[in-house]
């Protein structure tokens, strides 16, 4: 069978890095196994436009394999083009990519490596929310220019001891982000999710449910984005919400950029509303050169902690989803049963997520 996978470029650091495997070069260690097999694998960053590799081979390809981190947008109308697919499989965790209703009609299965990078982007979110707080940025900038003004840097810079800290979202990586600041002595750890956490786990972190997100930003001195991009979601956090915001607050968004307004929020910014954002999501992917997010800051000149999206593609996530894309192609291959908490869509349906499987 044809196997199509949409990865993005890793030049001359793959072919210095076997380990990075979610790259062109290195085919998500697959290449061997599949030929072995008899099955063609083309391999292509190319995903963009009529022309695309995407769109050339997605015709008669019977699995597509896609990363969140150089997506591949399967929409409805390339679904129809594409009278062989079966699966679309992403190697790491959010297929937000894909147009999942669609899936649902044509009978095509969406699988995920569910939980492959949660400790990643959950470390990732901890970092961000520490460069902003203590305003790392700007100060590392100063001594590159080889300058020296420490008054310039301590003016904005914070503890973030006795602040009041919130995840939008608290599945794996929202509760492991309240995890690992448990230790930093916040004032407090709020939550804001549709469900509330099982007693055991929200006791086990001291974190309080709020159930109106107006009210949850209005207490947050900071807030991490940590919940899917769907319907529901996109767009969420914007102009309206982010009046809502303690002035001053910091937003750190390592879900999906969509989640929230760009214009909104880099006009937050700039006003002082809010005094940072970080995260490694963009609304689309790769940025534009003149995305208003590579170049917002705030009106001391600082606040901006974005970076590519890599937060969920270290090298340990990858040899976890690499491993996990395997897992899965074998399964179908096989026919053997899906493990359940990989299934986004299965044969027709969607599959619900419990908490701790989100």
């Amino acid at each position: 069978m044809k196997i199509l996978a949409i990865l993005y470029h890793g030049h001359k650091a793959a072919e210095e890095e076997p380990r990075l495997l979610g790259t062109v070069e290195n085919k998500l260690g697959l290449e061997d196994w599949l030929k072995s097999q008899g099955h063609e694998l083309i391999v292509s960053a190319s995903k963009e436009g009529p022309d695309s590799d995407f769109q050339k081979h997605i015709v008669d390809a019977e699995i597509l394999i896609t990363t969140p981190f150089h997506p591949g947008y399967l929409t409805r109308s390339i679904m129809e083009k594409a009278k062989n697919l079966k699966l679309c499989v992403t190697a790491g965790v959010g297929s937000d990519h894909i147009d999942l209703n669609a899936a649902v009609d044509h009978g095509i299965q969406v699988l995920e490596v569910s939980g492959s990078n949660v400790v990643s982007v959950a470390e990732h979110v901890v970092m961000s929310i520490l460069l902003l707080v203590r305003n790392f940025v700007p100060a590392h900038e100063m001594i590159e220019r080889g300058d020296w003004q420490v008054s310039d840097i301590a003016r904005d810079a914070y503890d973030l001891e006795g602040k009041v800290v919130g995840t939008i979202g608290a599945g794996r990586i929202g509760y492991r982000v309240l995890q690992r600041l448990v230790p930093f002595n916040t004032k407090e750890l709020l939550y804001y999710d549709y469900a509330p956490l099982p007693a055991s786990a929200a006791e086990a972190v001291k974190a309080r449910r709020v159930e109106d997100l107006k009210d949850f930003v209005s207490q947050c001195d900071v807030i991490t984005v940590n919940c899917p991009l769907h319907e529901g979601t996109r767009g969420l956090v914007n102009a309206e919400l982010l009046k809502h915001c303690k002035k001053g607050a910091w937003i750190v968004n390592t879900a999906r950029g969509a989640i929230c307004d760009k214009d909104a929020i880099a006009a937050a910014l700039k006003s002082g509303q809010i005094s940072g954002y970080s995260g490694d999501v963009w609304n689309v992917q790769p940025a534009p050169k003149d995305h208003v997010w590579r170049t917002m800051k705030n009106p001391l000149g600082a606040g901006n902690g974005m970076v590519p999206h890599y937060s969920g593609t270290t090298l340990d996530a990858q040899a976890r989803y690499a491993a996990g894309v395997r897992s899965i192609l074998e399964n179908y291959l096989s026919g053997k049963p899906q493990d359940s908490a990989n299934i986004i869509v299965g044969l027709g349906k969607y599959e619900t997520k419990a908490y701790g499987q989100r």
